[in-house]
């Protein structure tokens, strides 16, 4: 065998006979559990910028309703103002952090009774109301030259602090199934 190149798949003929059917099936069942929880969990909404990947989450329609009832909501999408907008790659890399701290945090029902910023955050969602508000409002500046953010005055972006339970009403949206 020295000298002579792997013709097995995944090298698998370097593994032991007994083993190779095991560590296939193994592969297959890892890559079909994948593939349903993505299916499941709308993975692939979440690349994208549509606001309605945000309801996946059921703890999020207060801030959809509010935020489509709002002035924001006819010139923005929920990723203007929640992940960076230095690069694309800074974009995604934020958005998949998030979502897997995200996707964690629901599953096990680690949420709070009130969400809030994560610290983590607020310096994007800062950066993101100053990019796009600087060239109106001379009062922008005082965000750059002090610890205060814009929603210490502008505080009610998502309404007032409300409990998971408070929005049982809230506007949601149709959504198609989950895979289509």
């Amino acid at each position: 065998m020295e000298g002579r190149p792997h013709s097995g798949w995944f090298l698998l003929e370097r593994v032991a006979p007994r083993w190779r059917w095991p560590i296939l099936v193994a592969t297959a069942v890892l890559c079909g559990l994948g593939i349903v929880v993505g299916r499941a969990s709308n993975a692939t909404s979440y690349a994208s910028d549509d606001p309605e990947a945000c309801l996946n989450c059921h703890v999020m329609e207060n801030a959809y309703g509010t935020w489509s009832h709002g002035s924001h909501a006819r010139v923005t999408v929920c990723n203007d103002c929640h992940v960076p907008h230095s690069n694309p790659i800074a974009k995604y890399a934020f958005k998949g952090m998030d979502g897997m701290r995200h996707s964690f945090v629901f599953t096990v029902r680690g949420e709070p009774q009130v969400l809030r910023i994560n610290p983590g955050a607020v310096p994007v969602v800062q950066g993101n109301c100053v990019r796009c508000h600087a060239d109106r409002f001379e009062m922008i500046r005082l965000a750059d030259t002090t610890e205060r953010r814009c929603w210490d005055c502008h505080e009610n972006f998502h309404g007032d602090v409300r409990s998971l339970s408070s929005s049982p009403n809230v506007d949601r949206p149709g959504l198609p199934p989950a895979g289509l």
